[in-house]
């Protein structure tokens, strides 16, 4: 059985600290899917931000969990908290992963931004209370990331009910199971990005 794993994070800014979580996986047998041609980007950003939305939708089809990558500005970003609303709603394990303690391509971190997922409601059987006081959240430089990511998405889909799946708890040369899907997400916030902001020259 293999984990599929989707990651909303904030483009832009992110995408090489993504790339950090996502190239601790593409060894020793572990497989990133997900990345989609950017002319299919191209052609949803023409048909407006719903055609976006629906690429997002189907893309979280067959995945269990959802981690969310949270750097400086993600909880800016509308599309993260689509992502991770209809994660919700479909009853994928959800936790968080502070990423901005990572180093970019320039070998600069950035600064902890507010949890996405403080926005988010869920029941807790007797009232509503924020999505991230009832699942964790990471950080992947201070909690070993690269050790520990099998774990925390096994604990986040066993959690949601998804059933457990063996995870090697050895060093990170054995095989997880995890099949990733990340470059989706990145390339749906950036057209989401592109079809709302501003034009140039406005406030």
């Amino acid at each position: 059985m293999t984990r599929r794993v989707y990651f909303p994070f904030h483009y832009k800014p992110d995408i090489s600290r993504a790339n950090v979580v996502r190239n601790s996986w593409v060894t020793q047998e572990r497989e990133a899917a997900g990345f989609i041609d950017a002319s299919l980007w191209e052609d949803a950003k023409t048909q407006g931000e719903e055609a976006v939305k629906a690429l997002i939708r189907g893309s979280l089809k067959n995945t269990s969990v959802t981690a969310v990558l949270i750097g400086e500005q993600t909880a800016n970003r509308p599309a993260v908290h689509y992502e991770i609303q209809q994660s919700i709603d479909r009853g994928n394990g959800i936790l968080g992963i502070r990423i901005d303690q990572i180093k970019d391509l320039r070998g600069d971190t950035s600064q902890p931004g507010p949890n996405p997922l403080d926005e988010h409601y869920v029941s807790d059987g007797a009232k509503l209370v924020p999505l991230s006081s009832v699942v964790p959240t990471y950080d992947w430089v201070a909690d070993d990331g690269y050790q520990n990511l099998g774990h925390w998405v096994e604990d986040a889909a066993v959690s949601a009910g998804r059933g457990r799946v063996s995870v090697n708890r050895e060093a990170s040369g054995s095989s997880s199971g995890l099949l990733i899907g990340l470059g989706l997400a990145a390339l749906a916030m950036w057209a989401i990005h592109e079809l709302t902001k501003p034009p140039t020259g406005s406030s």
